[in-house]
């Protein structure tokens, strides 16, 4: 396959409500929507880095400009021999950057498999027509509008709650919802990297509220810690920062380090890498699901497609559009009694919708091979 050209377009998307984790919080999704055209065909991705270096060391401006000056070049190295298998060998050599290679690598694929007529879930391995729907809530104002939250996304027919924990927003919270929403209710929490090892007692404290699971308690490198924490609360501990790699996910199993992973295709370079952590998983019996990162529809209808793997048996944060935009770049995503359906269509089996792009657009460029 032979790119022609690579388009690098920035997007912004109002949510329709402000979005707070420990990192901070955020009243709009700004993108980098990468578009990748071929003799025959085209592919959509989305890069999933944010506007700061918060969540990780990437960011927009930094991954515009390593997709233009070192990893395009790299992919137009490889002329018509590239394909998105070949990927991710062929920029091995830069260092990180995994959300933009995963952006390239996805875009790519996607073209390849419009080309062929396959689904990405097809592809994937999915076995899976609909998938079960999660929702994260962020850190609210007051317990009382998290609970009319809660209550609200459960009305909407979602099957799991993640509630966004911080010191100081924490056992008040997940007791106030569990009290009011009773036992049966999947609960997890996600922290972040808000913790530390010394905060062992005070998260042990989480442990009577039958939790599925708390989310990356502690640094993204801390490791041995986590390993440490899983001894001294019940609640199992999951990994998400943690884990960029297959690699990653086996080290981490090895050394009890987790007993579930969230697993986001952008933080591990991308849908192939994700795929490969489901088999590691899977090969340990360790549960995995999909996280998110507020997509819009192009990075939604990738990451739905992973979900119907067959070792991603927990809900994930695979929510419906209306979530987080009132107007979405594709065709909306939505419930069906608690469950999201997989796209049939060639690649990732969604059309960006070409008005909405124009009107969402900040800036356009393009990378000519």
């Amino acid at each position: 396959m032979k790119i022609e050209n690579i388009e690098l377009r920035r997007v912004r998307l109002p949510l329709v409500s402000p979005f707070r984790t420990s990192f901070g919080s955020v009243s709009e999704r700004e993108a980098l929507l990468v578009h990748v055209t071929t003799a025959d065909s085209e592919g959509w991705a989305e890069c999933a880095a944010e506007a700061e270096p918060l969540y990780s060391s990437e960011f927009l401006d930094g991954c515009e400009l390593v997709i233009r000056d070192h990893l395009a070049p790299r992919l137009n190295a490889a002329g018509e021999r590239l394909t998105a298998e070949r990927v991710a060998p062929a920029l091995a050599a830069v260092k990180g950057h995994r959300m933009s290679k995963a952006a390239l690598e996805t875009a790519i694929l996607d073209a390849q498999l419009r080309t062929s007529g396959v689904s990405f879930g097809g592809y994937l391995g999915a076995v899976s027509d609909l998938v079960p729907a999660g929702v994260s809530v962020g850190i609210m104002d007051s317990i009382d509008r998290l609970l009319a939250a809660v209550e609200g996304y459960l009305d909407e027919g979602y099957l799991r709650i993640k509630l966004k924990i911080e010191p100081g927003w924490d056992l008040a919270p997940v007791r106030a919802v569990r009290e009011r929403f009773g036992p049966d209710v999947l609960l997890q929490v996600d922290a972040n990297t808000a913790y530390t090892l010394a905060d062992a007692r005070h998260l042990a404290r989480l442990d009577p509220f039958d939790l599925l699971l708390i989310e990356q308690p502690l640094a993204e490198d801390d490791m041995l810690g986590h390993a440490a924490l899983a001894t001294l609360i019940q609640t199992p501990v999951c990994l998400d920062e943690s884990i960029e790699s297959a690699r990653d996910a086996a080290a981490a199993i090895t050394l009890g380090a987790c007993s579930i992973i969230n697993v986001k295709p952008s933080r591990v370079g991308g849908y192939l890498e994700a795929r490969r952590i489901h088999d590691v998983a899977a090969a340990h019996g360790v549960p995995v699901w999909c996280g998110g990162m507020l997509e819009t529809g192009i990075g939604r209808a990738a990451n739905v497609a992973l979900a119907g793997l067959p070792n991603f048996v927990l809900p994930g944060d695979t929510s419906a559009s209306s979530r987080y935009y009132a107007q979405d770049l594709t065709k909306p995503f939505v419930l069906e009694d608690g469950h999201l359906r997989v796209p049939t269509g060639p690649g990732i089996g969604v059309e960006v919708l070409p008005d909405v792009l124009h009107d969402l657009t900040v800036s356009s460029s393009d990378i000519r091979f």
